[in-house]
């Protein structure tokens, strides 16, 4: 064959072994990934997200996300202390926070971190009572995610959160559990039926104690104001009395004592000038009627015996 022949053929053979080196060299890293190099099977570096070029042939990339991931721990039958058989299950979530720890220091992490949990529920549960398991989901969750994040340190990933999904207890200890609330929740009805009850009467009873409290207060404070009352209106006629009829009474009286004295018609001439006048009221200011009533008083003689 000609010369001429080979060379374009040799060219094009180049250009495609060219094309396939450069396509080999170029490596796409998302935006939520890391790049891991890896040359002739060896740790070389790390690559940011985006067009990543390694040198072909010998260097290869391992993508690792790192995202937020979650693993589901299988469901399993666990026996607590008080030995009751429970099925747990629950789910881990995770972030790789090293990745060229989560490829070098742990085959497969889903798997290890799955096995450890399971182990590490069953030690928690073992250690606590069915009522105390029921009650206590937040600090189990919370003291598994310790375990395993301490577990999981050197792998170069960060356990963020565990949640036991169920807990549950077989359907025996079911039916018992809701006759036992049940009967506590009838229970404290009563209590408070009594207690409701208890509070009616004790209001009743006070509030016929305030009433007859308030009706004797307001009976005396009727009987003080009709004494007052009362009081006011004997002094009122005592003063109207005094103010008005006294100087009356006095001028009866003095006519009272001259009745009596007048009774046997005897008559006694008393001077004008005397205190007697003055005593019965009837001094020379009385004008003519004193003077009469002093001739009144002048007692007759005495007739002589014949003879």
């Amino acid at each position: 064959m000609d010369a001429t022949f080979f060379v374009p053929v040799l060219l094009i053979a180049a250009l495609l072994f060219g094309l396939i080196l450069l396509a080999r060299s170029a490596r796409i890293v998302n935006q939520y990934e890391k790049g891991i190099v890896m040359r002739l099977g060896k740790f070389h570096g790390l690559v940011p997200s985006g067009l990543a070029i390694i040198m072909p042939l010998t260097d290869s990339v391992i993508r690792v996300d790192m995202r937020e991931q979650v693993i589901s721990v299988p469901p399993q039958k666990l026996i607590t202390k008080d030995n009751v058989t429970v099925e747990v299950d629950a789910v881990v979530y995770y972030k790789v926070v090293d990745p060229v720890k989560s490829q070098f220091e742990v085959q497969d992490f889903g798997y290890a971190c799955t096995t450890l949990a399971q182990t590490n529920l069953r030690n928690l549960i073992g250690d606590r009572t069915l009522d105390e398991t029921l009650v206590a989901r937040d600090m189990i969750n919370t003291n598994l995610r310790h375990v395993l994040d301490e577990a999981t340190n050197g792998w170069g990933v960060k356990v963020t959160r565990v949640e036991v999904q169920k807990i549950d207890p077989p359907r025996d200890i079911t039916e018992a559990m809701s006759r036992q609330m049940k009967a506590e929740r009838d229970k404290r009805a009563s209590i408070l039926e009594a207690e409701g009850f208890k509070q009616s009467q004790i209001l009743q009873a006070e509030g016929v104690k305030q009433s007859e409290i308030l009706k004797a207060e307001g009976d005396a404070q009727a009987r003080v104001t009709r004494a007052n009352a009362e009081a006011e209106a004997i002094r009122l006629v005592s003063t109207a009395a005094e103010t008005f009829f006294k100087d009356r009474a006095e001028v009866m009286r003095r006519l009272d004592v001259l009745n009596n004295t007048l009774a046997q018609n005897t008559k006694y001439i008393v001077p004008s000038n005397s205190g007697l006048l003055n005593v019965l009221g009837l001094d020379s200011a009385a004008g003519p009627a004193a003077a009469a009533a002093s001739a009144a008083m002048v007692p007759p003689k005495p007739s002589s015996p014949r003879s």
